[in-house]
């Protein structure tokens, strides 16, 4: 049987973004990071952080529409950001993480065909089916359970697969931190757009939302 801790004063959720290879990436400045590993979203990236990540959701989504109504960009800039500037329904790698920040376990860890563009199941969770699933392997899970959520880092591993049960209220607030995080993120994005790619900032930014199931930022 799963052993259920209680430990409700060091457990964070933070937005976080999968980083595929990049070693030949020369369209902007971009941070090294580990392949396939995760960089967290918030307002404080560095600009070659926040490179990185814009290179990773325009890669997430580069990719044809099935009906092109215009023709394709042919220079490097415009052909990598096409589907990131024109796909109807685009993908973010990645997930909200949670984890015990005093020992590093996590307890929810985004799988594979998981995106931040899902980000609010976390609401359906606290307030709708009370359920919902993170990708696979792990095979992550959160369940409300009367006034309690309960996180399964591996709901199809073995019975030793962390698990912990929070209040709904303090889930609650997690959740709209990780949310500020991610706006946060997004405001620095517009910034970043900004400065490297003025001719895109605009429909850049506005198609980073769309990614993130965020409204647009505004100043």
């Amino acid at each position: 049987m799963q052993r259920v801790r209680h430990h409700p004063h060091v457990i964070v959720m933070q937005p976080v973004l999968e980083i595929s290879p990049s070693d030949d990436f020369a369209l902007w400045p971009v941070g090294e990071h580990e392949s396939y590993g995760y960089l967290v979203l918030n307002g404080g990236l560095t600009p070659a952080e926040v490179g990185t990540a814009v290179m990773q959701i325009a890669d997430c989504n580069d990719s044809e529409p099935q009906e092109e109504h215009d023709s394709s960009p042919t220079d490097p800039l415009g052909t990598f950001l096409h589907g990131l500037l024109t796909m109807p329904d685009l993908l973010a790698v990645g997930g909200f993480r949670v984890t015990d920040n005093a020992t590093g376990t996590a307890f929810i860890e985004p799988g594979c065909c998981n995106g931040l563009e899902s980000w609010r199941d976390w609401l359906d969770v606290l307030d709708g089916t009370g359920c919902a699933y993170f990708g696979h392997d792990p095979f992550s899970v959160a369940e409300r359970v009367n006034d309690v959520v309960r996180f399964t880092l591996d709901a199809h591993g073995a019975d030793g697969s962390p698990v912990i049960e929070l209040p709904v209220e303090q889930v609650r607030r997690l959740v709209t931190n990780a949310q500020q995080d991610l706006q946060d993120f997004l405001g620095l994005a517009g910034t970043w757009a900004e400065q490297h790619l003025p001719a895109h900032a605009a429909a850049l930014t506005t198609a980073l939302a769309r990614a993130l199931d965020l409204p647009p930022h505004h100043d």
